[in-house]
């Protein structure tokens, strides 16, 4: 196990590295001179050609563009993100002071998605074809349609305008992701559904299971001792990566519901054009997705021993 993490280590690195890369050209391609955005935060007075240059000299725009990756790369490896455009406040502060709302909102997503995706799949895959595996079928299949967006204002005008039983905004209380959490994992929550119904009916229809059922072990134990394990294996892969997803990219449930997280950090910073804060999002989200996905596969090889012995054998 050791080996194979050193080797999604090392395969990992390159990965980020290009991200990396991918973050700094973002700031290089972006319009506007960063030393003249770095003078004029106020927008009131225009610098002079003098003021540019000193402070192009001050930043180190004048060298190469290698030197000035190499750089930067340099700086953010030692936590230094770089500050804002509009606020002047340092990035990575202002990143860990907003984490904490998306991670509570990307969590709540998974416990939702989790939850209801795995009872309403299991219950699928052992009253197979009849009137309730039809029926959430039906319903997974709508729910699969429905845009997040559209979910998230009908909530509102139910839940908050009309019924009165949850806020329509702020990141007070739980209460106040409840409704953000439904809307990012309401379509999550039919694909785990379809997933876990797949699974566990293939396990339903492997020889093991057939052979345990001969022998006469009770149905209760065969499901969640035998076959819940293992149908659960592509869930725990889809739900990790999942994560990844949300805690990058959960723009629409946070503007909509003015949640202070990092991805409406991100939407302020392209309405400003803000462009060092979209580099230090796109680095950290794209660096996050990366370590997520590696503690996934970590996670996925220590709980399948098929990975283990085909990796033994590959070695």
């Amino acid at each position: 196990m050791i080996r194979y993490f050193y080797r999604r280590i090392l395969l990992a690195v390159p990965v980020m590295l290009g991200i990396s890369l991918l973050a700094f050209v973002l700031g290089l391609l972006s319009p506007g001179d960063p030393a003249e955005f770095a003078l004029n935060q106020d927008g009131m007075d225009a610098p002079t050609e003098a003021q540019i240059a000193a402070m192009r000299e001050e930043l180190g725009l004048n060298r190469p563009i290698y030197v000035q990756y190499l750089s930067w790369l340099a700086q953010v490896l030692h936590g230094n993100l770089g500050s804002s455009y509009i606020s002047g406040k340092d990035i990575l502060q202002e990143l860990l002071l907003r984490l904490p709302v998306t991670v509570e909102l990307a969590v709540l997503a998974l416990v939702f998605a989790a939850v209801f995706g795995i009872c309403a799949g299991t219950l699928c895959a052992v009253y197979k074809d009849s009137w309730l595996d039809n029926t959430v079928q039906f319903f997974t299949n709508i729910m699969l349609a429905v845009p997040g967006f559209w979910l998230a204002l009908l909530m509102i005008l139910l839940f908050s305008e009309t019924l009165r039983l949850l806020p329509t905004s702020g990141s007070e209380s739980l209460l106040c992701f409840i409704m953000p959490a439904l809307a990012v994992s309401f379509s999550t929550i039919a694909t785990v559904c379809c997933y876990v119904r797949s699974s566990l009916l293939t396990e339903f229809a492997a020889q093991y299971f057939l052979v345990a059922r001969v022998r006469g072990i009770s149905k209760v134990k065969l499901l969640f001792c035998y076959a819940f394990p293992n149908a659960m294996l592509p869930v725990i892969a889809l739900l990790g990566n999942y994560l990844a997803g949300i805690l990058g990219g959960s723009v629409i449930a946070e503007s909509i519901f003015a949640l202070p997280g990092i991805s409406s950090m991100a939407l302020e910073a392209i309405r400003f054009r803000d462009y060092p804060v979209l580099q230090a999002y796109v680095l950290f989200t794209g660096w996050l997705l990366v370590l997520i996905t590696l503690g996934v596969d970590m996670l996925m090889f220590y709980l399948n021993p098929k990975l283990r012995v085909g990796d033994e054998r590959n070695g």
